[in-house]
């Protein structure tokens, strides 16, 4: 599953981040693989947004399609 799958109010886990560039910057926002985080919102055919602790971050949908996630408990 890809995070631009995910729905808003679902807990995620970032499993894979393909671009090394990408996984770098991602790490400064928290956002790094094995991280859990929530779906804020999914803007139609727009970034999904995700927030992790008390920051919320948006992502574009092609970026969004690139990161494989599965589903939080």
């Amino acid at each position: 599953m890809t995070l631009d799958q995910a729905k808003r109010g679902q807990k995620i886990v970032i499993r894979k981040i393909p671009d090394e560039g990408i996984k770098i910057q991602a790490i400064r926002l928290g956002i790094y693989e094995g991280a859990t985080i929530n779906c804020s919102g999914k803007i139609p055919f727009g970034p999904v947004i995700v927030s992790n602790r008390m920051q919320e971050i948006a992502i574009g949908r092609n970026l969004a399609r690139s990161i494989s996630i599965e589903l939080g408990a």
